[in-house]
């Protein structure tokens, strides 16, 4: 069967995807999962846009192995310089330049002619090969362009060295016969038996980015290039579960499989939900919360006789439970870590100290947690930033005609302090009092709130986004009470601006 290599851009078309900001520690942390997963390339950023995404596509070059680590340039040679600098440290590298193919973007944004174009590429290819061995060429909007331009323009592409030849459907206009007869006619007359291989970029716009991909592979492509649950400009990018299960379930029909630790494909899915603030719909398949879920009675009883009856593939198969693991006040450590190493984490004693203790408050106020509860409990720590001030207690005054009060008390470094506020609501006026005991005032960019389970005892999960100056911050919390959720939300935005643990935002460009 044939090697499809997954080429992951979650850390560079994914981060953007509007409104998402990721820290260096939650890049990296992501980075090193899809390391762990097995990804062939991970396209760690676009060094030249800021000196923020050239540290960190440094720094994961410099402590993220076993991977080839890529990054994006124009063609231009101050961004193959700095992607070459960023990038030299590596264990394994590769540059990925790009121009365009279509002629709305040669008229309205590059200003080209197609020959300058032409002309460019073969240039920069050539200067790209200087710096390494390894590089990929794209032309952005190829199923908006001229076919017979397309197929001159990787000619041109692959004399000048390119190593692999991407094909980008960047609006996300082309069909599954359309674009997989590109494909197969770029592999007969551009690559014939050269040593190059078709790689494969597609959007989402019409919903057919995962087809278009499956399409690609059918005719002749060895590189698939996606996102951990399908994020990226606009309607997303194509979804690297889907792909990658897509080709294990029907690998009888497709003659192709990846390298791929199916097992890791749900924990990192939750971890790049958290970190970028966009929720997987229930829906989604292969990691959404309803995508192994049977309701209808029929269904149940087929389940529950055969799972192959309604399930192509098992949960247990992509790193999820099938069964419920309930876990209540009068648990010990032994059965908290047991339950923690079934769920696939492997924490040293304090730290499961630190996440028992705080299992047992929740658990003394709300009763038995499920294993959702407990990956969560677990997932809103896994970024362990010092905590400078800790919240003691929080009393709250709300309702109809009351002006909405809150008391909180924090641990300091000068000891604990307290504070009483009023505010619009009462997670403002706790926000309040943190803020005059702190003295660090955070700007609320994005709050968000979810239900860790769906019974009327679930635990509350509250995901913000900060902005001090102009670095936003992350932070989450959980408890039975959504306040309180608010309020550790909150506190860990201002210990992280303490540790500088935030990001930059700046503009990208995308393919």
């Amino acid at each position: 069967m044939r090697h499809i290599k997954i080429f992951d851009t979650t850390l560079r078309d994914g981060e953007q995807s509007p409104g998402v900001a990721l820290s260096v520690p939650q890049k990296l942390e992501i980075a090193h999962g899809l390391a762990r997963m097995g990804v062939d390339i991970i396209e760690a950023g676009f060094p030249i846009t800021s000196q923020g995404d050239f540290d960190c596509v440094n720094r994961i070059a410099r402590e993220v192995r076993g991977v080839n680590i890529c990054g994006l340039a124009r063609t231009h040679k101050k961004d193959i310089e700095t992607a070459a600098r960023a990038l030299d440290v590596a264990e394994k590298w590769r540059i990925h330049t790009f121009t365009s193919a279509s002629d709305v973007h040669l008229e309205f944004m590059l200003k080209k002619s197609r020959a300058e174009i032409l002309e460019i590429s073969d240039e920069m290819i050539r200067y790209a090969r200087t710096f390494c061995d390894d590089v990929e060429f794209s032309a952005q909007d190829v199923m908006r362009a001229d076919f017979d331009y397309v197929i001159q323009l990787f000619n041109v592409a692959i004399e000048a060295g390119a190593t692999t030849i991407n094909i980008p459907d960047t609006t996300g206009y082309g069909t599954p016969l359309e674009y997989g007869q590109l494909i197969a006619r770029i592999r007969d007359e551009v690559v014939r038996d050269r040593n190059v291989a078709i790689s494969t970029h597609c959007h989402d716009d019409l919903g057919m980015a995962v087809a278009n991909s499956l399409a690609a592979v059918e005719n002749g492509a060895t590189q698939v290039e996606c996102t951990i649950n399908g994020i990226g400009e606009r309607a997303g990018n194509t979804s690297l579960e889907e792909i990658v299960m897509a080709l294990y379930t029907r690998g009888d029909y497709y003659q192709a499989k990846t390298q791929i630790n199916t097992k890791e494909i749900y924990r990192l899915s939750r971890m790049v939900s958290r970190h970028s603030g966009m929720v997987v719909q229930p829906n989604k398949a292969v990691v959404g919360d309803n995508a192994f879920a049977h309701e209808a009675g029929i269904h149940q009883d087929g389940v529950l006789k055969n799972k192959a009856t309604y399930e192509i593939m098992n949960a247990e198969l992509v790193g999820r439970e099938a069964g419920v693991l309930v876990l209540g006040k009068h648990s010990g450590r032994a059965a908290f870590n047991k339950a923690l190493e079934d769920l696939g984490y492997h924490f040293d004693k304090d730290r499961v100290q630190n996440l028992f203790n705080r299992f047992k408050d929740i658990a003394d106020r709300k009763g038995a947690l499920g294993s959702e509860e407990i990956r969560s409990l677990v997932e809103t720590s896994d970024i362990e930033i010092p905590e400078v001030f800790k919240l003691e207690s929080i009393q709250v005054l709300s309702g109809t005609h009351v002006v909405p009060t809150a008391t909180v008390t924090l641990e300091t470094p000068g000891g604990p302090k307290q504070h009483a506020a009023s505010g619009d609501g009462p997670v403002d006026a706790v926000y309040r009092a943190i803020n005059a005991i702190t003295n660090i005032y955070p700007v609320l960019e994005n709050y968000r709130i979810e239900a860790v389970t769906e019974n009327s005892e679930a635990l509350g999960e509250v995901s913000i986004r900060a902005r001090i100056g102009e670095i936003v911050y992350s932070g989450n919390g959980v408890s039975t009470d959504i306040v309180e959720s608010s309020a550790r939300a909150w506190l860990e935005v201002v210990n992280a601006s303490i540790a500088n643990v935030g990001v930059k935002k700046e503009a990208m460009t995308a393919i």
